[in-house]
């Protein structure tokens, strides 16, 4: 049996966005890999905007999850790779509809280079 426990303090800054301060988790652990946002059906990019490659980035990550037995509400750490920190607001919003309570602890960074030249990539690290 897992457990994901959502930790949260006011002796440390409060979250600025969908992600908690700190997840602990117990059980078998499940890393996903860096999603870029490539069809799985057609191999190529899902379209050219940051909110739709990141919802399929985002669908890519589920999918595995998904192949390991586990889910979204079990993920408790995701990196999301930004090729432009101005995307950061859309991706957000696209984010918020995949993780909606009890979110994972999260990074976000700018890279200078995405694998294809994709706008985005996320990782996932979940327990089961």
């Amino acid at each position: 049996m897992s457990t994901k426990k959502i930790i949260a303090t006011t002796e440390a800054p409060a979250a600025i966005g969908p992600y908690s301060q700190g997840v602990a988790a117990t059980g078998t652990a499940v890393f996903v890999s860096g999603q870029i946002p490539l069809d799985p059906v057609t191999g190529s990019i899902a379209g050219g905007t940051i909110e739709t490659q990141a919802r399929q980035s985002l669908n890519n990550v589920k999918a595995v999850l998904k192949a390991a037995g586990a889910e979204l509400k079990d993920v408790v750490k995701t990196t999301v790779f930004l090729s432009d920190m101005n995307d950061f607001a859309a991706m957000n919003a696209v984010y918020t509809e995949f993780f909606t309570e009890n979110c994972p602890a999260r990074a976000a960074v700018q890279v200078s280079r995405l694998p294809k030249d994709v706008k985005v990539e996320i990782e996932a690290i979940a327990f089961i």
